[in-house]
């Protein structure tokens, strides 16, 4: 042996989450680079990395040992540490099968653990480290316990044999090296061998403080506190060979120990090589291939029943597709797959037609996988399973989202739990995020280092070292300079460098979900985040089907659950006189198309964004074989490259010039434009004698862009042209121009399928717009910025939605008829599910709610809490009871004590004779209160709902156009370059820095409907920056025209908030005086003198019969302010005072 051999037995990596630095492929460079023959990865209670260090190190011929650090809990309830090693095969089972039993018990504060029992039973081709410092037998001698430092260890050697090791460590801690010294008085006393380890958590010594900062950044401190333990040494990076071998000079033999261990782990994974299914239950007299033969033909047999179809060509095509799955061994999966979609419709569980390239099989269509005619739409079973290039196929399944998870649990009751999981998935420390995470662990204020993250662009791929970049080059020339001229934000940045990218939490794959034929510890250990989250796998979705498991995807799509709830509402609400079979639409239904062409596309899946709609506009869709070309047409390349615009132009008259005449026929149906993948495919077939196999590879080719395969591909090309008689030339131009738009290529079959439920939306949206739009409204309820935006769209088509109401809402939002939708309870702020339910209840059972006593004498009092209470008023929900919702705020508390103490008198059986029955006697005492003031009461209902409903701040401005010679925006007559008086009020407010360092705002103005974007350039921000608050309502004077989107937009010169701006217009004040008023005078006058200013008032006193002025003296004037105006509102009653203006 080399001197220079050393092998680290204790490493963590990123993937011990929220420790360690080291990321795989680094670990494997430095590896290489300083000669390593074999790395360990020892992460906590997981084989994250397993199959990744796997590749990495064989590729770099370096041999990779599995292993797990492990927290053990004694029968005392003590908890240590050791390292597990997997030796073989045997070893990696049995560490996967000890991780996932971890995962399995209750999680408490103690973390995760394992009891020692667990090692008894699964210690089998496992070598067991006992850590330096953490284990049950270092703590005994580090507290001179030293003959229960002996049982342990000799329990250990009996129990494991020579699969027991010591270990010792040198990094500069404070029990180092008394203990190294006790361990090796132990080991020589039991002939125990020892080996050298160092607790690896980064890399080089200079990442020592960047660690720091992840340990900060997980355990909430800031570097320089100085209470933070400090639980890592600098020394604890990946020593080189020499480095350990110069500190454990002294005694040699415990480095060589490691090299002769690291000899006895030899463990290999077969990548690639074996797909592993989960047994199909078949009848016992037949073969897996006779069955799914069986079944698939039973099944076109069913699909072809009363239609005219060519059977012979439907058969022919199955046949052929059976022979290539049967060839592949496959019909498993498509058995598997089959049953748990016949099951989930069977359940009344709503199932998507089809996604990606499953779309194309026929075999899928008669199995009820997919709900396409492949043949009806041409659409090739190659592009999914190639009989030249033989890979897994792959079903996406999109299922209704509230019932998705019905599907998972019969999977995993027919299966068994143990056999099925879902897909781990692992969250990164992204630039913004790891900028914000490392200001606050140095210390800086919150505004200091959101202000760097801010700087950073928003683009998804976005990393620092691009953001440092310049502007055309995708960074920020805000952050370069203050990144070359601010000291503290070069070592923000240097620092968050170091952690960008590194492993920070992990989670829950959106649908992938694994059935494997043993338990799935058999493959990889499972992962639990908590007692209450399910199970899932260690390795993520490229590393389960790298060890041969199957992903089958369960994905959730909410557009099925509108169809669904729309379905069932119009059946419960008698609005069809047939039930609607969603899958046997007839596509060509006028009404669907003229919804499209008039671009009503909220809702409408797919087919909503304003691009869209745009596009929509001019291309006047009146096919189905256009919303399937819209859907793959409206996509970055075919945008960039103006093919949208060519299928439009063709479509609507335009010449089409086809590449070659044998192409018409295959470019005709989508306007001589190349834009489905199975055009690529087919064009080869036809030009060049491809099979539709080799097309595919061919098109896989044309993606990748490899020089070599590409050269090869267009020999094979130009070759086969020439027995078409086409030219070397013209092959190579249509290989070019083939090669070209292969890369904006569709998938033909995903965008059928998708394109079916497109028309299944507006079809529903066509005929029965109030439950459809319903359905869609209960299914953004938490996003109340889509509320806001579908309730303004739902009112644009003429229906009508009702205000939030406890005499009619539900959870969800619902029908009262075809053009009347009633509001969502569930979408008000502060009302929770178990409420609303318990209101419907009791309203069903009961009746309606007579008042705001009886409604809280028949709500249990548990759900009475003021939180909830208010929203609901401050919504309008108890408009009903015909009091202001001044008033109801004021009476509420009286009303929920009246109602708890009788509620409680009735469960203590204080009701005498009749104590069982229901009380229902109660005294309905309002306190009366004059009515909120508008602004106020507006506010506070957008405060619970998110958005102005039906009252919007300028609402009360109606009559204040003609007062200030202003309009309302809703009012406003767009002309170009129109100096314009403009009353609405502010959304949003964009600040930004010009290039020359000053300040402009870009304001959203609304008022009810209608928005547009106000811009105040730098020069007059001076004087209107005081009025530039969210909500309020304003005069803004400037100039209206349109803006580089074509849009309206204000330029503003100045901004005056129109209660400023009415005051300057005000005459006089009246104060209205009755009888009850005039021994109040007194007081009056004294409210008058300390709100005094320049407007004149006069008193109009009222009597039975009379009425009469009295003009004050001029000397007595008054500050005519809405908020003056209140004050003596409320100290003489509701509108009292009204300002008379010029």
């Amino acid at each position: 042996m080399s001197e220079k051999e050393f092998v680290h037995f204790h490493c963590h990596s990123e993937f011990s989450i929220n420790t360690s630095l080291i990321r795989i492929p680094a670990l494997v460079e430095h590896a290489e680079k300083n000669q390593f023959k074999s790395i360990a990865i020892t992460d906590s209670f997981n084989l994250f990395s397993a199959v990744k260090f796997y590749q990495k190190s064989i590729a770099k011929k370096i041999k990779p040992i599995f292993g797990s650090e492990l927290k053990i809990k004694n029968s005392e309830g003590d908890i240590y540490s050791l390292i597990a090693l997997c030796k073989d095969h045997q070893g990696y089972l049995n560490l996967s099968e000890l991780i996932s039993i971890a995962y399995s018990y209750e999680q408490g504060i103690e973390g995760i653990y394992l009891n020692e029992s667990d090692i008894v039973k699964h210690n089998a081709g496992l070598i067991f480290i006992s850590t330096a410092i953490k284990s049950d037998i270092s703590r005994d001698l580090i507290s001179k316990n030293v003959d229960d430092a002996i049982l342990k260890a000799n329990t250990w050697k009996g129990l494991l044999g020579d699969r027991f090791y010591l270990a010792v460590q040198r990094t500069q801690k404070e029990n180092d090296e008394f203990h190294l010294s006790e361990t090796l008085k132990l080991a020589s006393k039991l002939d125990i061998p020892v080996i050298a380890t160092n607790d690896v958590q980064f890399l080089n010594k200079a990442d020592f403080e960047a660690h720091e900062a992840r340990i900060c950044i997980a355990d909430g401190m800031l570097l320089d506190d100085p209470r933070r333990e400090k639980r890592i040494s600098s020394e604890q990076y990946y020593k080189s060979a020499e480095e350990m071998t110069s500190l454990f000079s002294d005694l040699p033999q415990l480095i060589t120990n490691t090299v002769e261990l690291a000899k006895r782990c030899n463990v290999h994974f077969s990548l690639f090589e074996k797909n592993y299914l989960p047994v199909f239950p078949i009848p016992e007299d037949m073969t897996i291939s006779q069955f799914f033969r069986e079944e698939s033909s039973k099944g076109l047999e069913m699909r072809l029943q009363g239609t005219d179809l060519d059977r012979d060509l439907y058969f022919e095509r199955l046949n052929f597709e059976l022979d290539v799955i049967i060839k592949m061994d496959f019909p498993g999966y498509f058995l598997i797959v089959s049953d748990f979609i016949r099951w989930s419709k069977k359940n009344d569980i709503p199932v998507g037609p089809g996604r990606g390239s499953g779309a194309g099989s026929l075999v899928a269509y008669a199995l009820s996988i997919t709900n396409v005619d492949p043949i009806k739409h041409g659409l090739l079973f190659e592009r999914f399973l190639n009989p030249d290039r033989i890979s897994m196929p792959d079903f996406d399944i999109d299922f209704c989202t509230d019932r998705r998870d019905e599907v998972i649990e019969y999977v995993s009751q027919k299966y068994g739990r143990e056999k099925v999981s879902q897909i781990i998935t692992y969250g990164t420390m992204a630039a913004k995020g790891v900028v914000r995470d490392v200001g606050r662990v140095l210390g800086h204020p919150y505004g200091f280092s959101d202000r760097i993250a801010k700087a950073i662009p928003n683009d998804l791929k976005i990393t620092l070292d691009k953001a440092l970049l310049p502007p055309n080059e995708g960074g920020s020339d805000e952050l370069r300079t203050r990144y070359d001229s601010e000291e503290a934000v070069t070592t923000l940045i240097d620092l968050s460098k170091k952690l960008e990218g590194l492993t920070r939490n992990v989670g829950t794959h959106a649908g992938g979900v694994v059935i494997a034929p043993s338990k799935i510890s058999d493959f990889c250990p499972i992962y639990k985040a908590s007692d209450t989250d399910g199970i899932v796998s260690q390795f993520d979705k490229d590393d389960v089907e790298a060890v041969g498991l199957v992903k089958f995807d369960f994905l959730g799509l909410s557009n099925l659950t509108v169809i669904d709830k729309t379905l069932k509402t119009i059946k419960r609400e008698s609005l069809s006189e047939e039930d609607i079979d969603i899958d046997k639409l007839t596509l060509d239904d006028p009404k669907v198309y003229e919804l499209l062409q008039r671009t009503d596309t909220t809702g409408i899946f797919q087919l909503e964004s304003a691009g869209m709609r745009g596009y929509l506009k001019k291309l006047k869709p009146d096919n189905f074989e256009d919303i399937v070309a819209m859907l793959a047409l409206y996509r970055p390349g075919p945008l960039d490259a103006g093919m949208v615009e060519d299928y439009i132009d063709v479509k609507h008259g335009a010449d089409i010039k086809y590449p070659h005449p044998l192409l018409e026929e295959i470019l005709k149906p989508t306007n001589g434009v190349f834009l489905y993948q199975e055009q690529v495919m087919k064009s080869a077939q036809v030009l060049a004698g491809y099979t539709l196999g080799g097309a595919d590879i061919l098109r896989r080719a044309m993606g990748k862009k490899k020089p070599e395969e590409m050269a090869k591909q267009r020999d094979v090309f130009v070759k086969g042209a020439a027995e078409k008689e086409i030219d070397e030339k013209k092959a190579n131009e249509i290989f070019d121009l083939i090669d070209k738009f292969s890369g904006y290529g569709f998938n033909k079959s995903h965008s059928v399928a998708y394109a079916y439920i497109s028309y299944q939306t507006a079809w529903l949206k066509s005929h029965y717009p109030a439950p459809f739009m319903a359905s869609v409204l209960s299914g953004m309820m938490d996003d109340t910025d889509r509320v806001a935006f579908t309730v303004s769209e739902t009112k644009k088509m003429g229906l009508t939605i009702n205000k939030p109401s406890i005499a009619e809402g539900k959870f969800e939002f619902g029908i009262l008829d075809e053009k009347t939708i009633t509001y969502g309870l569930g979408s008000i702020k502060g009302v929770g599910e178990a409420f609303i339910n318990e209101i419907v209840n009791e309203r069903s059972s009961n009746g309606e709610f007579k008042d705001l006593f009886d409604f809280c004498l028949r709500i249990d009092k548990k759900f009475l809490n003021r939180r909830a209470i208010e929203a609901l008023i401050y919504s309008g929900a108890f408009d009903i009871f015909k009091h202001n919702r001044a008033t109801l705020l004021e009476t509420y508390p009286i009303a929920i004590k009246q109602a708890e103490q009788q509620q409680k008198d009735q469960m203590l059986g204080q009701g005498g004779l009749f104590s069982e029955q229901k009380i229902d006697s109660y005294e309905a005492v309002y306190r009366i209160k004059n009515e909120l003031d508008f602004n106020h009461k507006v506010k506070l209902e957008k405060g619970v709902m998110g958005y102005y409903f039906d009252t919007y701040p300028t609402d009360e401005h109606i009559k204040t156009e003609k007062i200030i010679s202003a309009k309302l925006l809703r009012n406003q007559r767009f002309r170009e370059n129109r100096e314009s008086r403009v009353i609405a009020y502010i959304s949003k407010l964009n600040f930004r820095t010009t290039n020359k360092g000053d300040q402009m705002v870009s304001i959203l103005i609304e008022d009810k409907d209608i928005s547009i974007n106000a811009v105040v350039f730098a020069k007059n921000m001076d004087k209107v920056r005081e009025h530039l608050n969210i909500d309020e309502v304003c005069l803004f004077t400037g100039k209206i025209s349109k803006d580089f989107r074509d849009e309206w937009q204000l330029t503003v010169e100045d901004i005056e908030p129109i209660e400023n701006e009415k005051q300057k217009h005000v005459k006089f004040v009246e104060i209205i005086l009755n009888q009850k008023h005039l021994n109040r005078i007194d007081q009056l006058q004294e409210i008058i003198n300390k709100n005094s200013g320049d407007c004149p008032v006069r008193f109009r006193i009222i009597r039975e019969n009379a009425q009469g002025l009295i003009k004050l003296d001029k000397e007595i004037g008054f500050k005519a302010s809405k908020e003056n105006q209140l004050k003596i509102d409320d100290f003489l009653g509701n509108s009292c005072v009204n300002f008379i203006y010029q």
